[in-house]
């Protein structure tokens, strides 16, 4: 198991690089995380939805997603407050506290999925949340100590030298942990060193004595690894490179419940595109091509976050001047005319006018949709695979006119407005199918670049799990799980 001293450590990353470079040597490798909180999520083979992170670390051990490797799925709705996923469904809504209280009866879901993947894999590859020193949540917890107690599974600290105090921080972790929580703990990473690594290792000689846990890698900082999809809006918009000649300019409003955010990582990717991230405090520029309206875990209250910044005066002037808007999902249901929450699905039950960008009503009612689908687009007879993910239907004038036909007799989705320069999909991953990309960049000027979306993640995927292979300690990884090194492979696909 993989805890870190606190959050964005590295652990989702470390975990799918291990995986690959595992699974390349011949092992059979299950990713799994107790307890997830994001809104970046994945609908699986089952019907279920788990997180985002999860789903690259199985396709990083060659496996497809499973709900049982993130049973438990917290994604917050508001600032006190998150929907519950277990085992892929929904399961409650509650506030932190009540949370808290509810955790010791997640466990039994824990460990059934955890034991379906023991009897599946030669491996399991366990990733916790946030810090294993936050003692005051240590009661009931399911996500670090407590469910490594719980199985006994052995586990390894890892720390980010990138943010400064990490010696402090893994001997800080030793110090507040209960003997018996202490006694799980066999090694440690220090992630994220850039420089001449020599400059460190007094360092990991002194946490090493400090605490008696077994150096087990320090691992540089390794570029290839933004081109993998990130699981926290504020790792895209630290890494996104800003291209401020390029010839195309997409603006995305960040939202507080931003969701599925990944759907912008090909179009961020792209050398012709300067794709605007705007925060708080921020202008839409008057000069960009195509506004998207991303998913969004609280719609409604996303909306009058959009309207309290002033955008929603911004993209209806942006449209006036002949510019395009793109709505997915949450942010599909924005764009129509009113937006309806009869049963208090995302709080007090009640109805708030939308942008009237398209012609269409939603109403936040019935089970939630999590379905994979493919297709194509009408306008151009183009493929794509996606999911659909949200709770909602959306009708109205503007459906007559789809943006998509999904397969299966009679199955279109969307909507388009009547000048053609608004759209709306509830489809998520449009942009990773590299044709659909060149087209919707070549409808507002752009070209896209001649590259293989999907085949540049497991480039990237090949090139961290080489990277670790030479700066972690794997064979000794191995033995604190009890298991024998197989070879690795005589190569790794360079990214």
């Amino acid at each position: 198991m993989f805890q870190g001293t606190g959050s964005s450590v590295g652990k989702s990353l470390l975990v799918a690089g291990l995986a690959r470079a595992l699974a390349r040597r011949g092992l059979r490798v299950r990713p799994f995380k107790p307890q997830n909180m994001s809104n970046n999520a994945a609908v699986t083979a089952e019907g279920g939805e788990i997180g985002r992170a999860q789903a690259l670390q199985a396709r990083a051990a060659f496996v497809p997603p499973s709900v049982h490797m993130n049973p438990v799925l917290l994604k917050p709705q508001s600032e006190i407050g998150a929907q519950v996923v277990v085992q892929g469904r929904v399961h409650a809504t509650a506030r932190a506290r009540d949370y808290q209280a509810m955790k010791p009866a997640l466990l039994p879901f824990v460990l059934d999925s955890f034991a379906r993947l023991r009897g599946e894999a030669d491996i399991v590859l366990v990733e916790g949340a946030g810090s294993a020193s936050e003692v005051n949540l240590r009661r009931g917890d399911i996500a670090n100590m407590g469910f490594a107690r719980a199985t006994g599974t052995p586990v390894v600290l890892v720390g980010d030298i990138d943010r400064g105090g990490v010696i402090a921080a893994l001997v800080g972790t030793h110090t507040v942990l209960e003997p018996e929580d202490r006694a799980l703990i066999r090694g440690f990473i220090v992630n994220r060193m850039r420089g001449d690594l020599s400059l460190f290792d007094e360092g990991m000689a002194q946490i090493a004595a400090r605490t008696g846990w077994a150096p087990l890698g320090l691992v540089p900082f390794l570029d290839a690894a933004r081109h993998l999809p990130a699981e926290d809006a504020q790792d895209l918009m630290d890494h996104l490179p800003r291209r401020p000649g390029a010839r195309c300019r997409i603006a995305v409003p960040v939202l507080p419940r931003i969701a599925n955010f990944d759907d912008l990582d090909p179009l961020a990717a792209e050398p012709s595109v300067d794709l605007i991230l705007l925060r708080p405090g921020m202008p839409l520029p008057g000069d960009v091509d195509l506004v998207i309206l991303p998913g969004s875990k609280a719609t409604i209250a996303d909306l009058a976050a959009l309207r309290a910044e002033g955008w929603d005066v911004d993209i209806r002037a942006h449209h006036r001047r002949g510019g395009h808007v793109l709505g997915l999902c949450g942010g599909y249901q924005m764009l129509g005319t009113r937006l309806d929450d009869p049963g208090g699905v995302e709080g007090p039950p009640g109805h708030v006018p939308g942008l009237g960008l398209l012609a269409v009503e939603t109403v936040l009612a019935g089970d939630k949709r999590l379905e994979r689908v493919h297709g194509t687009t009408l306008a151009d007879g183009l493929p794509f695979e996606g999911y659909e993910m949200h709770i909602g239907r959306s009708t109205g004038a503007d459906t007559a006119r789809p943006l998509l036909a999904l397969d299966g007799p009679g199955r279109v989705e969307g909507a388009v407005s009547a000048d053609g320069r608004v759209a709306g999909t509830y489809v998520h991953g449009l942009f990773a199918a590299d044709a659909q990309r060149a087209a919707w960049l070549a409808r507002i000027g752009a070209v896209a670049a001649p590259r293989d979306h999907e085949a540049g993640i497991e480039r990237a995927l090949d090139a961290l799990a080489a990277h670790l292979e030479r700066h972690v300690d794997i064979e000794g990884l191995l033995k604190v799980g009890g298991m024998n090194s197989p070879e690795p492979p005589s190569s790794f696909c360079e990214f």
